[in-house]
Order: structure tokens, then C-alpha cells, then sequence
């Protein structure tokens, strides 16, 4: 694999793009990028930090928004990650439960033919 290519990975791999999505647009066989790996650890190891990059840049940009004093991201933060904040649901049932057991009738030995499928 060039030089060229390998920049070319990167800079889809700093994307976030998987290695099957980096693969489709640089138009090479996911094989190709394996086999680079295998040979060139290093190369692997910085393929799977840089697909880090976006999640760890949106993370600043919503830390950044907090600290310009962003109520609604604080708000949508604090829902997500603060257990005192999320958003809680409460369900109510009313009326009964009908429920029939097709098997209430049986006998014991009924019930083991039936799970020894005989």
C-alpha cells in the first residue's frame, strides 16, 4: 500500500468512518487494509485512535458550548449523563392481567412426554 493511500485512509479514518467505509472510498479490498495492519502495528493502533478524533471533537464542542453558557446543551448534557437529571417515564396499568396456562390441565408424566417430545 503507497504512502498516498495510507493518508488517504487516515484522513477518512479521522472521519470516524469504519474500516469497511474508509475501504468502499478509497476503492481497495478491506483485505488490503488487513493485511497493512498485520505488517505495520503501528499503523493499527493509529487507525483505531484517529476514528477517536470525532467523538472526542464533539465532546469539546458541547463542553465548549457549556462553557459559553449554553443553557439548552447544558440542559440536554445533564439529561444524558447526570442520573438526576434524565428524563423519567412512568408507566401506569389499569385492569387486570387475563392470562390461561395451556398446560394447567396436564399430568406430571403429560409434561415430560410433552419435553421429551414424545
Amino acid at each position: 500500500m503507497t504512502q498516498s493511500m495510507v493518508g488517504k485512509l487516515e484522513s477518512f479514518f479521522i472521519r470516524g468512518l469504519s474500516d469497511r467505509e474508509a475501504c468502499l472510498l478509497a476503492n481497495i479490498n478491506p483485505d488490503t487494509l488487513y493485511t497493512y495492519c498485520k505488517e505495520h502495528p503501528e499503523f493499527s493502533e493509529r487507525k483505531e485512535l484517529l476514528k477517536e478524533r470525532v467523538k472526542t471533537r464533539a465532546k469539546l464542542n458541547i463542553s465548549n458550548a457549556i462553557e459559553d453558557g449554553d443553557i439548552d446543551i447544558s440542559k440536554w448534557y445533564l439529561e444524558r449523563r447526570d442520573k438526576d437529571f434524565k428524563i423519567k417515564q412512568s408507566v401506569e396499568h389499569e385492569g387486570a392481567i387475563q392470562f390461561e396456562n395451556p398446560f394447567a390441565g396436564l399430568t406430571t408424566d403429560e409434561l415430560r412426554k410433552l419435553v421429551d417430545n414424545e
